[in-house]
């Protein structure tokens, strides 16, 4: 029996691949430093824990609506309102199993076949396959200038008659990079005047460095919800560093966000009830987590650049934000998926290549691991591939020497 043509056209999610992969050679005992992850370290918020806790133990764990429970629509209004200064309803939310499936969703919502969502490289490695899956055709616009920012008339030249939306993800899997304002600025309303949904993807919002305030996309928006073409998807995995909880959700319109329900409730219906008194712990509770989270991941992002910077042929970019770098290997190897396996292979590093990401060259390698992971695991890829490094390196218990450069 032969499966269905959109099924062959899918790829399996490399990172989840990658995670699967790390995971088998821990069990074998191997030493593996996982630089390619997606997941804070830290625990998740102990009110987030109190209030699923509480939860479960009233023993009363029933179905959910299929847009999620009011206290943490209650929860998402009162976050929208202080986060991004804009007052929402119940109807212009819908909850989901995480952001992704909002974005999923929305996209089952907003495309007639073959229409086109418009997204810059480097983009998260779901949003092609995501795209393919609810009928469209993605279309990836490459600064030119060899940058991770795009510019807004690189954005204006790809749209064409098919063009339905535009996906903006900052601050940007994998580069790390934060969109300027000007640019988000300018994107909001090219989007209003061409009357194009703007996807804003603000998973990563409040993890920024350098002093830097998040960038409010509202803040050059339509003043009215219900007529605006905007709409933001959110999530307490990554801020809040709950990635199994599974929660995210999308503020946008009332007839979007009703035609996402109606939608949603068909394949899943409503998000898990523990997982969502989870969310509304963490978006309620004490939010110093967050404060403590991005300061780490600053002072991690500060070495791993510091250690490529002084890396001989690799070129880095600073990253603004995310847990994310994504440094350019091409002075070693072109084929980033050929560096990728040498580097699981021979020193047990795992990275994601960025090919995954619509950029050829690069690694995304992440620094939401502890600072000696970081040190060692950039220790390791230049032992293996810097030919002036040391001949040796000790792996565990292992001694290792050069032998296939």
């Amino acid at each position: 029996m032969s499966i269905s043509q959109l099924a062959r056209c899918i790829c399996e999610s490399p990172t989840l691949k990658l995670n699967e992969t790390a995971a088998l050679l821990r069990e074998k005992g191997e030493p593996v430093i996982h630089l390619g992850g997606g997941e804070p370290k830290s625990k998740a918020p102990l009110d987030a824990i109190v209030n699923c806790s509480s939860m479960l133990s009233s023993g009363e764990v029933r179905y959910a609506p299929p847009d999620g429970i009011p206290a943490l629509k209650k929860a998402i209004i009162r976050y929208t309102e202080e986060h991004y200064n804009r007052l929402v309803t119940p109807e212009n939310v819908i909850v989901s199993n995480g952001a992704k499936q909002a974005i999923m969703v929305l996209l089952y919502a907003i495309l007639d076949p073959h229409e086109e969502v418009i997204f810059p490289a480097p983009y998260w490695v779901s949003y092609p396959e995501m795209v393919k899956l609810a009928g469209g055709a993605p279309v990836v616009v490459t600064p030119k200038d060899g940058s991770f920012h795009p510019t807004v008339e690189e954005v204006a030249d790809a749209v064409g008659p098919y063009t339905k939306a535009i996906l903006i993800n900052s601050p940007n899997n994998p580069s790390g990079v934060v969109y300027s304002a000007a640019f988000i600025a300018e994107i909001v309303q090219f989007c209003e005047k061409k009357g194009l949904y703007l996807i804003m993807d603000d998973t990563y919002n409040r993890l920024v460095f350098d002093g830097q305030a998040p960038i409010n996309c509202y803040d050059f928006a339509n003043d009215h919800t219900e007529t605006s073409n905007l709409v933001v998807v959110n999530c307490v995995s990554k801020m809040y560093a709950m990635t199994g909880f599974r929660i995210g959700w999308a503020v946008g319109s009332r007839d979007v966000i009703k035609a996402m329900t109606n939608i949603q409730s068909q394949p899943t219906s409503g998000p898990s009830v523990p997982a969502q008194w989870a969310a509304v712990g963490a978006l309620n509770g004490v939010q110093s987590s967050i404060e403590s989270l991005r300061v780490t991941l600053e002072n991690n992002r500060n070495v791993m650049v510091a250690r490529f910077k002084a890396f001989n042929g690799v070129s880095v970019t600073k990253p603004g934000g995310t847990f994310y770098c994504f440094p350019d290997f091409s002075a070693y190897m072109r084929d980033s998926q050929k560096l990728a396996r040498l580097l699981l292979d021979k020193v047990r590093v795992v990275t994601v290549p960025g090919r995954e990401f619509g950029m050829e060259g690069h690694l995304r390698i992440s620094f939401c691991g502890s600072t000696k992971e970081i040190v060692e695991g950039v220790e390791r890829i230049k032992w293996a591939l810097d030919p002036n490094a040391p001949n040796e390196l000790y792996l565990g218990n292992r001694k290792l020497v050069r032998d296939w450069l």
